[in-house]
């Protein structure tokens, strides 16, 4: 139906340009864009209302791109979005305030948005690319996190290491290994835990497996919560207390007289140039080779396999292929990189405590993987940045922003309390807004916003005889 309202549209512009004497096909495509956001421009200035230069900036470069011939756009595209990515800390403060939500994501949420978004690429490997439902993502969270913890604090103080360490305190004991290090140790730590769980139980199919991988992520948070002397009869995690501070990263001495890198990020304290900047840049690092991982596996033969196994199980073992290797592999690399975001997220908490680690987050990433669109890596991108913003700080905004234009919204209000005094908490009823959304999304794009062309065939053609949902014609 949209689909040939935008036919209709697009032959009635196409109709009325040459009836005033424009033919050339590349005016055809330029124009009706350009007009539209003139009168839209103009309309928002009557109205009292100036754009931003930040908007008019935006908006150039978007209808640049929409320029562009797809296959240069295809390229152009990821790399504006990457290049606005990094340069995010210097243009944050002169964006423009965007209507409901009001102000963009702070420098703490685009850090949170980013360790996210690599949690949601390595879970849609599992999921997106192999068809396996895992409700216990948060485990392989959990182990990185305190790897991490492990090998860059005091906790162990029985025990004096230091190798490349940036920022510790001299003599305060424990183990305490360069950033760097300790990234690939929780990323090969969190692979090989993630064979050992999948061996057991990636056997199993359908509802089966995900109850299995239910149990597995409800089983490291009680380790993690229990950890402690008086649990284990020794301290492997510190219980709830947690285990504080874990080490920043940085480069060292060496290389910050070198070559100007910072030595160690918790001591930058510039305009710009801060340790959640610093973090954040980082973040963005680990985000490229999480995504470039994730292409290069998907276009392998490994990355094949996934697929047929997710398109049918039992045709892909007729042609060759081996379930339980092919399956264990996927397992792995989603644990992999599930690990490196979690040691990221330790060094940036600078802690980490048992209650970091709920089963609500292992629903919270699969539902980004979801939303964005299962096996199309652009679409995660986008629904666990959306998810994000929309948890740390969108519903708070939407929150004040309906309290403020909306509501008849007294002063009066009581905390615990959706609703009082006229006003509305909209974090407190924020599982219930996601799970509208995600209502939403089944009904009307039950493959994700941005869905992979060929997990969107399956839905509407399916992999048998019958459709996955009832597409109407």
């Amino acid at each position: 139906m949209a689909l040939n309202l935008r036919r209709r549209a697009s032959s009635i512009t196409a109709c009325g340009l040459e009836a005033v004497g424009i033919k050339e096909p590349f005016l055809k495509r330029a124009l009706p864009p350009l007009a539209i956001g003139a009168v839209v421009i103009l309309i928002a200035w009557a109205a009292g209302v100036p754009p931003s230069p930040a908007l008019i900036v935006l908006l150039a470069v978007t209808y640049a791109l929409y320029l562009l011939p797809r296959r240069i756009r295809r390229i152009a595209l990821p790399l504006v979005a990457l290049g606005l990515a990094v340069a995010y800390p210097f243009y944050l403060e002169h964006l423009f305030e965007m209507p409901v939500f009001k102000s963009f994501p702070s420098m703490d949420t685009m850090v949170v948005m980013a360790i996210y978004v690599m949690m949601a690429l390595g879970l849609n490997m599992v999921v997106g690319y192999a068809g396996l439902l895992d409700l216990g993502y948060v485990a392989f969270y959990a182990i990185g996190a305190y790897v991490a913890a492990w090998l860059a604090s005091a906790h162990f103080q029985q025990v004096d290491f230091t190798f490349g360490g940036v920022g510790v305190t001299p003599d305060i004991g424990g183990i305490h290994v360069s950033i760097w290090i300790v990234l690939a140790a929780a990323a090969i730590t969190t692979g090989f835990a993630a064979i050992l769980i999948g061996l057991p139980t990636l056997r199993l199919r359908g509802d089966y497996l995900a109850i299995v991988t239910l149990g597995f992520g409800e089983i490291l948070p009680q380790i993690a919560r229990n950890g402690d002397k008086e649990g284990l009869g020794f301290n492997l995690t510190n219980g709830p207390p947690g285990i504080v501070p874990v080490d920043g990263p940085g480069f060292g001495s060496w290389l910050d007289d070198k070559l100007g890198l910072p030595g160690v990020f918790l001591f930058e304290q510039g305009k710009y140039v801060t340790f959640v900047t610093l973090i954040y840049w980082g973040a963005i690092g680990l985000v490229l080779i999480t995504l470039f991982c994730s292409i290069r596996l998907r276009d392998s033969r490994l990355g094949r396999a996934w697929i047929a196994i997710r398109e049918d199980e039992t045709a892909a073992a007729a042609m060759g292929v081996p379930l339980m290797r092919t399956k264990t592999w996927s397992y792995a690399a989603g644990g992999f990189f599930g690990g490196v975001a979690g040691a990221w997220f330790a060094t940036y908490n600078q802690g980490v405590f048992a209650d970091q680690f709920q089963f609500n987050i292992s629903v919270f990433i699969l539902c980004m993987v979801i939303l964005g669109g299962m096996g199309n890596v652009w679409g995660v991108i986008a629904g666990a940045a959306f998810l994000t913003y929309l948890n740390n700080e969108g519903l708070s905004n939407m929150g004040a922003w309906l309290n403020d234009k909306i509501l008849p919204c007294g002063d009066a209000q009581e905390a615990g309390k959706v609703i009082s005094d006229g006003c509305v908490d909209v974090p407190a009823i924020q599982f219930g807004i996601y799970g509208v959304i995600l209502v939403l999304v089944m009904l009307f794009r039950p493959y994700g916003m941005f869905p992979e062309a060929r997990r969107k065939q399956e839905f509407e053609l399916g992999v048998h005889d019958e459709p996955l949902v009832d597409v109407q014609r």
